[in-house]
């Protein structure tokens, strides 16, 4: 299990860690999470040709048992020699809740990997440095915080877009803040580092066994304060358009809204998926720039488009937000939208199937 805050690049990496290990020769399956349906990251790993299962409605924490049957439907299925999971980037006291459970109750069936987590730059930067304004309340923060305070190696991600001296005063404050923590560099879209990480995740011994001191009511006030919305929607138009282009448009459109109405980007995910061909496209932060993580390079009449938004605003208003940026973008590009299923909400109090106080 890989872990992180919204945005910090968790599918990537996967999918990354996915294709070594594939290249390896050793079958992979993959296990993805959200608070809701629709989730863009199975659409994507899906479409790079993995076996995915998806656990929705909640995190691991909440959801442990529908986690475990999907893992043992892909070993029927699938035999595979690993699984690959992703909790939901707003989740955190996962080793008290998921993996020393795992470790307990099915130690003879699994063997599980070090708890890697990987950093958010744009976000982690600020809120280690402890800025008066740093893109969410100090409620979401204690989040992130707690999620680097269980992690038995802290993975900084994102190398490729750090310019030396902030990767200086980042690697200085980890290490300020987490001095016992290992600490791996990494950029998974580059594959920088991934040798590493791997290395890591092999390792046998104590690992998995950081329990967290933790304040539930701050945690899940601190998730409230995110609006989620997944959405599913029919592109069309009279005449070709380039999808990548008009993945970035509507994010670019979004992030100028969002900014306008005061609500800081967690993460915002698109994919856009033709007959023969998908694109991706994610935005990290209401100061970063829209970026392509898959490239269609295809132009196309009609796509089919999932929207993943995670925004700390409320959530009515994000849905009106993401609706708006979608049509007027399509408007620019002569085309129409057609919605489908729509989910918007807040996540719920996290309440784990089980939490165990000490290390098994």
């Amino acid at each position: 299990m890989l872990g992180g805050f919204l945005g910090a690049g968790k599918t990537t990496t996967l999918a990354r860690l996915a294709r070594y290990y594939t290249d390896r020769g050793q079958r992979v399956a993959l296990v993805t999470n959200d608070q809701a349906q629709n989730l863009v990251d199975t659409g994507n790993l899906r479409a790079q040709g993995f076996s995915v299962e998806e656990v929705a409605g909640a995190c691991f924490c909440c959801r442990f048992n529908e986690l475990v049957g999907k893992v043992q439907d892909l070993a029927a299925a699938e035999r595979p020699d690993l699984v690959l999971a992703e909790p939901v980037g707003s989740c955190t006291d996962l080793v008290a809740t998921v993996i020393q459970p795992l470790k307990a109750l099915y130690g003879r069936q699994f063997q599980v990997a070090p708890y890697a987590v990987l950093f958010k730059p744009s976000h982690g930067l600020r809120i280690l440095r402890d800025e008066p304004s740093a893109g969410f309340s100090p409620k979401a923060a204690y989040i992130f915080k707690k999620q680097l305070d269980e992690a038995d190696a802290i993975v900084v991600n994102r190398l490729d877009e750090l310019a030396p001296a902030q990767l200086d005063e980042l690697v200085s404050l980890v290490g300020s803040h987490y001095p016992s923590t290992p600490l791996l560099r990494m950029s998974a879209r580059t594959g920088q580092g991934l040798a590493q990480l791997v290395e890591f995740l092999e390792l046998e011994g104590s690992f998995g066994n950081k329990i967290l001191d933790i304040d539930y009511d701050v945690y899940a006030e601190g998730e409230a304060e995110l609006g989620w919305l997944n959405t599913s929607l029919r592109i069309e138009a009279q005449k070709p358009f380039a999808l990548d282009e008009l993945l970035l448009a509507v994010l670019e459109r979004l992030r100028d809204s969002l900014a306008a109405a005061d609500g800081e980007v967690a993460h915002l995910k698109l994919i856009g998926l033709g007959d023969t061909s998908f694109g991706v496209a994610n935005l990290v932060s209401t100061l970063s720039e829209p970026e392509l993580s898959v490239a269609s390079q295809a132009r196309l009449e009609a796509a089919d488009l999932v929207v993943n938004a995670r925004v700390a605003i409320d959530p009515t208003l994000l849905e009106q937000q993401v609706r708006q940026a979608v049509e007027a973008t399509c408007h620019a590009y002569q085309a129409s939208a057609r919605f489908g299923e729509t989910q918007s909400l807040r996540p719920g109090r996290p309440v784990p199937t089980h939490r165990y106080a000490t290390a098994q």
